[in-house]
């Protein structure tokens, strides 16, 4: 069990812990195993946990955002994933993390004592392949991403990326995008102007729409899984 006064990093603020019976794998993971989840606040631009840092705990957002990233050595950053609500991030195979973390905007996490999830899964065969799903999940995000990386144009980024938000964001037909379009450029290895230029074209050809600065509206989806084959 978690102590809810103590964060797992420096920064977040705690909430008192809660078991949540909400129906998505990580809570059927936690529930099943009697396990009980604390809830964490980050603040906007806010560290969860750094590069090689240990992994002591699992997280899965409740609300808000979170980018997974990694800076190289020549001061870019390279963003691995982004994680919204119902997402679980920080499933590592070593005792280490291979990527920082921290919040795009305000976010609510859920966590639990990845040492509480290793002893569940070794005495309890539902839970282990629980979470060899939600890992699987996570090794073909990053295989896919790293095709997107290796043999896309830069439209056929800014189309994928745009696709994968609707699939995940959009309600009512438009995204609300957590993420400034520099993040985007730096998960799509992209320059932010590339980025902005992308959007723009596909702006003028009637794709897309704006509403808002971080609002956007699909007009031809068709178009874009074009661009995406």
């Amino acid at each position: 069990m978690l102590n809810a006064s103590l964060s797992p990093s420096a920064g977040g603020n705690p909430i008192n812990p809660i078991v949540h019976p909400v129906a998505d794998p990580f809570a059927a993971v936690t529930g099943h195993a009697g396990l009980i989840a604390s809830e964490f606040c980050y603040k906007k631009e806010e560290e969860i946990y750094g590069e090689d840092e240990p992994a002591e705990y699992v997280y899965q957002v409740i609300s808000g955002a979170v980018r997974s990233y990694k800076l190289l050595s020549d001061g870019r950053r390279q963003i691995g994933a982004f994680h919204l609500p119902g997402d679980v991030f920080g499933l590592e195979s070593g005792t280490a993390h291979r990527l920082a973390a921290e919040a795009i905007i305000d976010t609510t996490v859920r966590l639990v004592k990845r040492r509480s999830l290793e002893h569940a899964a070794g005495v309890d065969v539902q839970v282990a392949r629980k979470l060899w799903a939600m890992t699987t999940a996570e090794l073909r995000h990053a295989e896919d991403h790293m095709l997107l990386l290796g043999r896309k144009t830069a439209m056929e980024r800014v189309a994928t990326f745009l696709l994968e938000m609707d699939r995940r964001l959009a309600v009512a037909g438009m995204m609300a995008l957590p993420m400034c379009r520099r993040d985007i450029g730096d998960y799509l290895g992209l320059t932010l102007e590339t980025v902005s230029r992308a959007l723009s074209q596909l702006h003028a050809q009637g794709v897309l729409g704006f509403s808002g600065a971080r609002q956007i509206v699909l007009r031809n989806r068709q178009s874009l899984r074009k661009m995406d084959a």
